[in-house]
């Protein structure tokens, strides 16, 4: 629920804006009859928006506007004035506020002024999302067998709202899973939260999901909104959920079970529409058997299970990865494009990347680019450790025949027309085919389109 707080002065004009914001916008809503008393609700409320009277006694509403900024405390502000002057709107504009209103405007006015504030700290929110994770990721690239399977599981299980457990060896791209879980679903306009259940200590964990009040703790100097409540109606993604701590997983059950969270330190019971998306690199069911993880909430996660290929299991899909992080890291890095010569593209195929799958050889492209001063990176450009490397055997399912004898083709198709610069007839010539279109009858078969 959206929390508006009103600060005005008079407490009859307070208390009659509260209540028709509550009335026409559904709002929750908060007063305050002066500054002071503002800034204090501020740090015990986790108010969503503000709006704010600037002529009161003692601590005025620009004052407010000042300590907000000083505080790094980004609440959209709208102020309201029964005086006419604009120009101290204005200065108030200057001080961080979103926008100014008229006392006297409708309701139905004010309410759109407040989704409007809400929408723009939301667009706000995503931009600086999408810039922390510009470079960082990559989109899901691939064509190969294994991964035309991943997709048509995406997209199945998109649409429905229950939780979705992701496996995978680490770097194999769960997150880029749960990220197109979260664009096909039908909360893709809310908000998509990520935590790392790893990186956080365990005192601090709970209060990360579930949020805790003013004073819960040693620190808690102010109300905390957890990722359940922040990502409402959206995606909460846990990312190596098989290393949160036993007393977090069963606060988390009874979430799940609920869909209702209470913060730390507080009474409050708050309703939370969140679809829950969970990976790991690890085995939970040894992870259960040893008694460190909780039975009853990995069947409780796992309603659906997505399993990622590790890179050396669609090896042939190599091609269109390299080609993406040769463009982007070198537009990222502000250098000409390169490319990949044939030879150095087919050693790559050759290796299966057992450290870190895709982001180990998203980091070999970019440490090649910096190493290599033409516009062509050559077999020599590659590592050592990759060109030294022999095909070991694979670890992990090794799935059906037809599996690998169709992983193996695809192989030899790429390979073979990254050396003839995807020339069909020149392609079909050395692979010994009849002609071009018995090529192209098994590009097909594989997903794989003529390049320009």
């Amino acid at each position: 629920m959206t929390l508006v707080l009103v600060v005005d002065d008079v407490p009859a004009m307070a208390e009659q804006y509260a209540y028709d914001l509550k009335r026409v916008g559904g709002y929750e809503t908060v007063v305050a009859t002066g500054g002071a008393d503002a800034l204090e609700i501020i740090e015990g409320e986790a108010v969503d928006c503000m709006i704010l009277d600037l002529e009161m006694p003692g601590v005025d509403g620009f004052e407010v506007l000042r300590t907000l900024g000083k505080k790094g405390i980004g609440i959209p502000v709208i102020v309201y004035t029964g005086t006419g002057d604009y120009d101290r709107c204005a200065k108030a504009i200057r001080l961080g506020a979103y926008s100014f209103i008229d006392k006297a405007e409708s309701m139905e006015r004010v309410v759109r002024e407040v989704e409007n504030a809400l929408e723009r700290v939301r667009l706000e929110n995503e931009v600086k999302m999408l810039k922390k994770d510009l470079g960082a990721d990559t989109p899901i690239i691939g064509s190969s067998l294994p991964m035309q399977l991943l997709k048509e599981h995406i997209a199945r299980v998109a649409r429905i709202p229950s939780p979705v457990l992701i496996v995978g060896e680490s770097g194999t791209g769960k997150e880029l899973v749960a990220r197109e879980i979260h664009r096909l679903g039908s909360g893709a306009k809310s908000p998509f939260v990520a935590i790392n259940s790893a990186a956080l200590s365990e005192s601090l964990i709970e209060s990360e999901l579930f949020g805790h009040e003013r004073g819960a703790f040693t620190g808690a100097e102010r109300t905390h909104r957890g990722a359940f409540e922040l990502a409402r109606g959206g995606t909460l993604f846990l990312d190596e959920i098989g290393e949160l701590p036993m007393p977090a997983q069963a606060k988390l059950l009874r979430v799940l079970e609920e869909r209702k969270v209470t913060r730390l330190g507080g009474e409050r019971v708050i309703d939370v529409d969140t679809r829950v998306v969970t990976a790991t690199n690890r085995d939970l069911e040894s992870e259960m058997e040893a008694g460190r993880f909780r039975r009853d909430l990995f069947f409780r996660l796992n309603v659906h299970m997505l399993v990622v290929p590790p890179l050396r299991e669609r090896l042939s899909d190599i091609s269109e990865l390299v080609e993406h992080f040769l463009a982007g890291t070198c537009e990222r890095l502000g250098i000409a494009g390169k490319r990949m010569d044939p030879e150095a593209l087919d050693c790559l195929m050759g290796y299966e990347w057992p450290r870190n799958n895709v982001r180990e050889l998203r980091n070999i492209i970019e440490r090649m680019i910096i190493a290599t001063d033409s516009d062509v990176i050559r077999l020599d450009h590659v590592p050592v450790e990759v060109k030294g490397a022999t095909a070991s055997k694979k670890n992990g399912q090794p799935g059906t025949f037809a599996e690998l004898k169709a992983e193996a083709e695809r192989r030899i198709i790429v390979a073979s027309l990254e050396r003839n610069d995807w020339h069909i007839t020149r392609t079909a010539k050395e692979l010994g085919l009849a002609d071009h279109s018995s090529l192209l009858k098994i590009m097909r078969r594989h997903n794989l389109k003529r390049r320009q």
